[in-house]
């Protein structure tokens, strides 16, 4: 089973791949290219396409702006089948914005600095991954240097996200507070999402007003990054974003000393990690909860809910093993269970939790590889199986669909997978995880 299963995921990702040199997400849903999805699927190309997957990391890194800055979606083609696309988004207000390439001009989890680590793991040709990496990583570097520089405003170590697309987990219920202290204009389009998915999977529509209102603000002030920490009501520290932040800050230090000759961007990264991580630990974790929460900074307060963003910091080795083993036992309180698979994407004890929309409860397998590795890496052995052996079964029993839901009995029998299917980082990341033992 898991043969044929490994030969699918191949062919969904080689299907995926477009004449342009990247991958969509999934047909139809996500025509384009997304940051944080092309770097997972880098690392299931590099597998078995070489080619691809640095392809893949290559286009991605050649639509950054001037200014470090690498958008969250890149518009390579003319596609109506997306809402919003370029033309709501207008990054050519930005003067630093790609001449290139038209995008977005809002970012994602930095995930690229971790995959060309992992790319460099899997390659067998070690001399011909580093040569490729010789070649990027300073544009993934000078990515770090922009959110430094323009996304920390208290000068913490610890970034903002200024709309809930950059987070990557975009309609948890986390924000859900903060829309309560926005009340955007109604806006009149044409939901595309909604002619692909069922709609009860999908955000509501007024839930797209909220996005669309900061996202207006941001253009109307250009996209300046000055200005959108001192306007934007949606302004939040998420530790999702700041522990693949620090996760890629290791990977280009440990990237740079194999490559030699990068003394002062190694004492930079080292310098951010110390404050990135110090900060993390104090400011994110709650000790209540037994867990790193988000953290509002425009309202000065803690947004206090357990999701899956909430145990990535396993991922990118921050918290001490005490704290690691208090995660763990949240984790598996919460959200295990004889009649769960791990990991929901939101705290199944919670009111606000529902099982089969977007990121308001169902698993994803992007957030399950970390925790894997995560875990393993703390030597959680049992439970590192656990996760490995759910996101399995989930692609053996429904494909690989965007999402799932983490009951194992959800009543219905005509349950499937949820989302996009044939969604390329699911079967990517099926791929990297059947090659870790």
């Amino acid at each position: 089973m898991k043969q044929e299963l490994y030969k699918k995921a191949i062919a969904v990702l080689d299907a995926n791949f477009q004449d342009g040199g990247f991958t969509i997400p999934s047909a139809g849903l996500y025509p384009f290219q997304w940051k944080w999805d092309s770097g997972f699927i880098a690392i299931g190309f590099a597998h078995y396409d070489v080619e691809k997957a640095k392809t893949e990391m290559r286009t991605l890194l050649d639509s950054q702006w001037g200014n470090g800055f690498i958008p969250h979606i890149v518009f390579h083609t003319d596609n109506d089948s997306y809402f919003p696309g370029a033309d709501f988004h207008q990054s050519e207000l930005h003067p630093l914005s790609s001449k290139k390439y038209r995008s977005t001009g809002m970012t994602q989890p930095p995930v690229s600095g971790f995959v060309l680590q992992e790319m460099h793991r899997i390659a067998e040709d070690k001399d011909d991954m580093l040569s490729f990496i010789k070649e990027e990583i300073d544009k993934v570097f000078d990515n770090h240097v922009y959110f430094y520089e323009n996304r920390d405003p208290q000068d913490e170590g610890l970034v903002y996200i200024y709309h809930n697309w950059e987070s990557g987990t975009d309609n948890s219920p986390v924000w859900d507070d903060i829309w309560d202290t926005m009340n955007p204009p109604e806006y009149n389009f044409v939901r595309k999402d909604t002619t692909h998915v069922d709609a009860s999977q999908r955000p509501s529509k007024r839930e797209y007003d909220h996005y669309l209102y900061i996202i207006d603000i941001a253009k109307q002030n250009n996209y300046d990054d000055c200005k959108i920490a001192e306007l934007s009501p949606f302004l939040v520290q998420d530790p999702l974003f700041n522990a693949m932040l620090i996760k890629s800050n290791q990977a280009l230090i440990e990237l740079y000393e194999l490559i030699g000759g990068n003394e002062e961007k190694i004492k930079t990264l080292l310098n951010w990690q110390a404050k990135s991580i110090k900060s993390f630990n104090e400011k994110l974790f709650d000790v209540e909860l037994g867990a790193y929460v988000h953290y509002d900074l425009r309202n000065e307060k803690a947004i206090r809910h357990i999701t899956s963003s909430s145990f990535s910091p396993l991922f990118a080795n921050i918290p001490s093993p005490e704290r690691a083993k208090v995660l763990v036992n949240t984790m598996m309180d919460k959200f295990g269970g004889d009649d769960r698979y791990l990991c929901a994407s939101f705290d199944p004890t919670s009111d606000r939790f529902n099982p089969r929309k977007y990121w308001r409860g169902p698993v994803w397998i992007n957030m399950n590889w970390m925790l894997f590795l995560g875990l393993k890496n703390y030597g959680f052995l049992d439970v590192a199986e656990q996760v490995k052996k759910d996101s399995i079964e989930l692609i053996e029993r429904y494909g690989f669909y965007e999402y799932f839901d983490c009951r194992k009995d959800t009543g219905d029998e005509n349950t499937t997978g949820y989302g996009g299917n044939n969604f390329s980082w699911s079967a990517a990341l099926f791929i990297d995880m059947v090659n870790t033992p």
